[in-house]
This record gives structure tokens, sequence and C-alpha cells, in this order.
């Protein structure tokens, strides 16, 4: 049997470490070819790209920042070039700690466009990939757990990931015609390696007890992005699926 995603071209943003990088394993794993974009850590990214080669399957780089309206452009032209983009996941997004009223305009925008303006600025260069070869798609956003329950510090990634989970639910029904899957993942407490600039896990500041008693895993939320990208998910969309061992229940 073919692999359930073999003729598909996904881009994983994000995709150098942590969970955009388990992503890119899953889906190249079951048969897609893999455009892995990281913003400027090229060996990052190139070091994914040749984890999925020696494991057999494909991946090619995709350099740039994907909040930058000059830049992704030349990925999609990179994702035409391979035939067009079946399966985008948005996941590239910054992370800090800042409170409230020691916050900048100018880090609220940062954070806000690397996220929010990052999905915006793909799906407009990609979802005409997806409608022009007509055989449907899928959109991903990744979320995050912080914009339900409300955590100090992270106004901006919060406003940044409840715009996401909006802009899935409108593009759900506008690209529905063409058989355009858009759904948001909301990862609770996961296992991945922080940059300094994260400070701690929201999870160890806050008296939310987890019932599974454990933090998540990045397979268990690639897991489910295959599910979402793949020939199961094709009745499901404009939803927010939330993976977080029962931290938050909706």
């Amino acid at each position: 049997m073919s692999p359930p995603l073999q003729g598909r071209v996904a881009l994983v943003t994000g995709a150098g470490k942590n969970i955009g990088r388990g992503i890119a394993h899953a889906l190249a794993r079951d048969g897609a070819t893999v455009l892995v974009n990281g913003r400027s850590d090229k060996a990052a990214v190139d070091t994914v790209v040749g984890e999925i080669v020696a494991a057999g399957g494909k991946a090619v780089a995709a350099m740039g920042d994907v909040s930058d309206p000059a830049v992704v452009p030349r990925l999609a032209a990179q994702g035409e070039a391979m035939g067009g983009v079946d399966i985008l996941v948005s996941n590239a997004g910054l992370r800090r700690q800042t409170a409230f009223v020691d916050m900048s305009f100018e880090e609220w925008r940062e954070i806000l466009s690397v996220a929010l303006d990052g999905a915006f600025l793909l799906g407009k260069a990609f979802v005409p990939q997806m409608i022009a070869k007509g055989q449907g798609g899928a959109f991903i956003a990744l979320s995050g757990i912080s914009t339900h329950v409300g955590t100090p510090n992270r106004c901006h990634v919060s406003a940044s990931k409840a715009g996401l989970e909006g802009l899935m639910r409108a593009l759900a029904v506008e690209l529905a015609p063409h058989r355009i899957t858009c759904n948001a993942i909301a990862p609770g407490a996961i296992d991945t390696a922080r940059g300094a600039s994260s400070g701690p896990s929201p999870a160890s500041r806050v008296n939310r007890p987890i019932p599974l008693k454990r933090f998540g895993t990045v397979e268990e939320i690639a897991a489910m992005v295959r599910l979402l990208v793949g020939p199961e998910g094709t009745f499901i969309t404009g939803q927010t699926i939330h993976v977080n061992g029962g931290e938050f229940l909706t």
C-alpha cells in the first residue's frame, strides 16, 4: 500500500526544533514531501532535513521569516516548484514573558507579527496553490492552552493565539467549497526545550494540575496534526483541538 500522504507537499514553519520538527518528521514518515522552514537557524533546519532524508523521506530546507511580506512569496515559489503545497502548518511563533505594564508596543507587534500575521501571509501565499491543484488541502495553526486559561505576562502570546483560532474558524467556512480544512491545535504543557526568553513553563507557575499527571510529548502533537491533514481528517474543520492531558476542558 502507498503511504497515506504520498504525493502531498507540506510546509511546516518553525520546524527546526521541538513541535515543528516532530510534525515535519511525522508528515515525511507517511510520505509527504516536507518543506522545513526556519527563520534564521539554518543548521537546525538542515539537521531536520538530513534526519528525514536519512530515514528514507523527502525534505528540503525553506528558510525565511514568515512575518515578512517580502519573504513569504519566495517560500510560495519554492512550493510551486515542487508542484504546489497541499498541507500548510503554521507553527512558527515567539514566546516571551513580559508584564503588561512593562510591555512595549514594539514587543506586542513582534509577537503578533510572527504567529498571526505570519499565518495570514502564509495563507495568502499558499491557499491559491491548494485551490489550483483542486485536490483539497489542509491548513493547521498551532495555538496554545494559555489563551484559554489566562496566563500572566503573556498577553501578547495569548492574543496572537486567540487570533489564530478565529482565523481558522473563518477560513474553514470560506474555504470549504474548495475542500480545504482549517483547524487549530492547542497544546498544553509539552516536554520541549524552551529558549531563555520563554521563561519557565506556565504549568510550573500556575496551580493547574494535569489530570494525566505528566507533560505531553512532541510526538503526541505531531500525531494530531497528522490525523487532521490526512485522509482520516477530511470531515474535521473549523475546530480548536485541545491536547493537554485534561488540564483544560472545553
